[in-house]
């Protein structure tokens, strides 16, 4: 009886120690990567096609905005902290018209 107690004192007391020191906690991206590269390579006037091969396919195609692409990367960091990055770009028919979010295109591109 007494092992037992024990034994589930131990598990009780190992499931709480998330926070234990000398846990190794992964980092975990999620998403599309976004470059600076990247972005200075968009230019209005580009099709569906060609920003398709720049920056890969879209995380989210919105049936309902079809002429908007949305790219977004998280990263949560072991730590604990986050990151988030976002890219939206937006279409007139085929062809590339504008961009936002956290990346510009640098200045002579």
């Amino acid at each position: 009886m007494q092992k037992l107690l024990v034994s589930l004192f131990l598990t009780a007391f190992l499931a709480g120690c998330s926070g234990f020191p000398g846990v190794y906690k992964i980092d975990v991206p999620q998403g599309n990567v976004i470059t600076q590269e990247m972005v200075d390579q968009l230019k209005p006037g580009l099709t569906k096609r060609q920003v398709r091969f720049v920056m890969g396919s879209p995380l989210v195609e919105d049936s309902f905005h079809s002429d908007r692409w949305d790219y977004i990367y998280t990263l949560q960091k072991g730590d604990g902290s986050y990151e988030k990055q976002q890219l939206r770009l937006f279409f007139e028919g085929d062809k590339l018209s504008s961009l936002n979010g956290d990346f510009r295109p640098s200045p002579g591109n």
